[in-house]
């Protein structure tokens, strides 16, 4: 071996060494989201965005339920995690990368398709399919929209989790939908968008309003990537290129079907549908 070809030869060994690894944690089985054939609109987000970094991600699957975070991200298991509502108490968050929202799915043509809020009296003749978490008060914001309106009878409840036995396991709703087991259903606005689109135009989709219902529960939420609260100059980074990629990262949203949502109005820093709990 020449000099130079050994020289050549120690130079590609440090830089494959060297290589930077953006280590991500995000669910398997949880399209549009994400999925373990990184199929899902935050892998195309995060291959993005690690690009623009010189980084090659490196994935931790772990199921968005209840203890995700505490899990994976502060035990140390990875460094970003996608799809955190902005200002989450337990980690700093980056700059949004989109603003979404509930939406009313239902059928065109339908006396549900033109509803828009939680107090149009049509509902009250509605059977209303709708996302749940659980009984212990961790529900969805239009759960709670609804028991408070005396319409726990009208609803009909599909986990936020889906049948992850599934490869679509948040399909059910949206199905229930076109299919007409529900009249109309409350969906996360990217799982309302990205599944109706598998049904053509049979599906009409109006963003919830107002944005808040009431002091407690809002419908529209800021979304960013989540990091620990240490690891500043990581979150410097990532807004640094999440800022730099914004028309990239809008044309992902766009194929994703994810409506982004233009508001005047300050969106929500609670917990959304996508982001696991503690």
């Amino acid at each position: 071996m020449t000099r130079i070809a050994f020289l050549a030869l120690l130079l590609s060994m440090s830089c494959v060494a060297g290589a930077r690894e953006l280590r991500v944690c995000a669910d398997p089985n949880n399209l549009p989201f994400s999925n373990q054939q990184r199929e899902g609109f935050e892998n195309a987000i995060v291959e993005l965005l690690a690009r623009d970094l010189g980084a090659t991600v490196e994935y931790v699957w772990w199921a968005q339920r209840r203890g995700a975070l505490r899990n994976t991200l502060h035990a140390g298991k990875c460094d970003v995690v996608p799809g955190i509502a902005s200002s989450m108490e337990m980690l700093a968050t980056t700059r949004p990368y989109y603003r979404g929202t509930y939406m009313f799915v239902a059928r065109h043509g339908t006396p549900w398709s033109r509803v828009a809020t939680f107090d149009d009296p049509q509902l009250r003749e509605a059977t209303i399919g709708v996302q749940l978490v659980g009984d212990d008060g961790a529900n969805t914001p239009p759960a709670h929209s609804l028991a408070r309106r005396g319409m726990v009878g009208n609803v009909r409840g599909f986990t936020v989790y889906g049948d992850y036995a599934r490869p679509d396991p948040q399909a059910a709703i949206v199905d229930a939908v076109a299919d007409g087991r529900v009249d109309i259903a409350v969906v996360w606005g990217p799982t309302a968008g990205y599944y109706a689109a598998r049904h053509g135009d049979a599906l009409q989709l109006v963003p919830v309003q107002p944005w808040l219902d009431g002091p407690l529960w809002p419908m529209t939420f800021d979304i960013s990537l989540g990091v620990r609260r240490d690891d500043r100059e990581l979150r410097r980074e990532l807004d640094r290129a999440l800022e730099r990629n914004a028309a990239g990262i809008a044309a992902i949203l766009e194929r994703f079907h994810v409506r982004n949502v233009e508001t005047t109005d300050t969106a929500a820093h609670a917990t959304a549908p996508n982001v696991p709990t503690p």
